[in-house]
């Protein structure tokens, strides 16, 4: 299964801008610029918020799946994740992806849901994407 995606861009880096478009319609020319990415302008998105999004519902259906196997079902899960683009020797980078999560689990024991938690982390494939280069840091709760 592939997942699908487009961007245009026109004009220059700092006076262009963008529009990005999935194949499912979710996102249809939202808006990006330099403005929104690097000056903080909260008209339109970025390519990390995209990231964090990704990370936070890739994490969040990989916990489930860790907590299913284990035997437990899992009546929320919340996530949120915040990546940091920084400026680094090899130009910019997404340096930190900090994930924080809440979880309701009945029955579930704080040891399960942080050996479920742990493994969800490593064995997400947004993780994994970002395993060799970028710091993954982890605050998951059981609520």
């Amino acid at each position: 299964m592939a997942s699908k995606a487009s961007a245009v861009w026109t004009g220059s880096l700092k006076e262009g801008k963008g529009t990005i478009s999935t194949a499912t319609g979710v996102l249809h020319n939202a808006n990006y610029s330099f403005a929104t990415r690097f000056e903080g302008a909260a008209s339109g998105t970025t390519p990390e918020e995209m990231v964090a999004a990704a990370h936070a519902s890739c994490f969040s259906m990989a916990l489930g799946a860790q907590l299913g196997g284990a035997g437990f079902t899992p009546e929320k899960i919340e996530t949120e994740a915040a990546v940091t683009l920084a400026k680094t020797d090899g130009g910019f980078a997404i340096t930190k992806i900090a994930l924080t999560s809440t979880a309701k689990v009945p029955g579930a024991s704080k040891e399960a849901f942080e050996t479920a938690a742990a493994n969800a982390k490593t064995g997400c494939p947004i993780s994994k994407l970002f395993a060799n280069n970028t710091e993954i840091t982890l605050d998951a709760k059981l609520v």
